[in-house]
């Protein structure tokens, strides 16, 4: 009893709050007023709105198509070394260990923009012209999304790679029997037997991405020009950013909103490790 009243002082005590502060005016010193659906309106029709999910989306798209695969093929190619593996997962994982202010901060140093920035004095190596990085509309999200992967990669290819050292020899030995390649036996043994954990991270990494709120809060705040804006974010500029002292009832109204949309994609991801642990 007592674990679990601590656990709804701290866990669901706040949602309900939420809940009400959202058909709610307040800034949490005067007097809270009921305005009912107001706060969400007020949502709805902020042209904000619009730009931040647009935004949000294309980081999830984005870190789908770099974040996804790339942990995948990490673990593949560690789990073909020979020696010195515990040393290449210690290395892998080992941006998840760093700070993220810290880290923030280090590839901010190295995305400055000058000729004589790191990330642009690499490409000039190769003849490549210096990039703005995160001072550009253009480039400012594929920035993000380019850190958040190198961020939170490691723990994702510890789970690969256990998945991977766990499918079984004689699968890859009956396919070098066939003349299978390295290529053939990651897409014809390997891939088949990840599909399951692919599809979890698949939904993990949905709704994690769903809720970036610190690369664009600490690399831009959102800038430049609103085009690295997210939903987390615009939450934040709706309760911490307003001269009034918050208008925690859009703010609340808008988390309400954004977890609707993540409770489906929990919803889903439940349903499928149900049915695996049942069967």
């Amino acid at each position: 009893m007592p674990l679990l009243l601590s656990f709804g002082l701290f866990s669901w005590w706040p949602i309900v709050r939420s809940a009400i502060m959202s058909v709610q005016n307040t800034n949490l010193v005067d007097e809270p007023t009921f305005v009912g659906l107001e706060n969400f309106q007020q949502v709805l029709s902020d042209p904000l709105l619009g730009t931040a999910v647009l935004n949000t989306l294309y980081f999830a798209a984005l870190a789908l198509v770099l974040g996804y695969p790339v942990p995948l093929a990490a673990a593949v190619l560690m789990s073909e070394v020979r020696k010195a593996k515990g040393l290449y997962s210690a290395l892998a994982y080992l941006p998840v260990v760093i700070p993220p202010v810290v880290s923030v901060l280090l590839w901010k140093f190295f995305y400055d923009a000058s000729p004589t920035g790191v990330f642009n004095t690499v490409l000039g190596w190769v003849g490549i012209d210096p990039q703005p990085w995160l001072q550009s509309a253009d480039s400012a999200m594929p920035s993000l999304v380019l850190y958040a992967t190198w961020a939170a990669a490691g723990g994702t290819i510890i789970i690969y790679l256990a998945a991977v050292i766990g499918v079984p020899t004689e699968l890859y030995d009956a396919a070098e029997v066939d003349g299978a390649g390295i290529w053939r036996k990651v897409w014809h043994v390997t891939m088949p037997q990840l599909r399951g954990i692919l599809l979890v991270t698949f939904i993990l990494q949905i709704i994690g991405t769903a809720q970036v709120f610190l690369e664009p809060y600490l690399f831009t705040n959102g800038g430049p020009a609103n085009s690295t804006l997210t939903v987390l974010l615009l939450i934040y500029r709706y309760a911490f950013e307003n001269s009034l002292g918050g208008d925690y009832g859009a703010a609340t109204a808008l988390s309400l909103m954004l977890a609707g949309v993540l409770a489906v994609f929990s919803a889903i991801y439940f349903r499928i490790t149900r049915s695996w642990s049942t069967s």
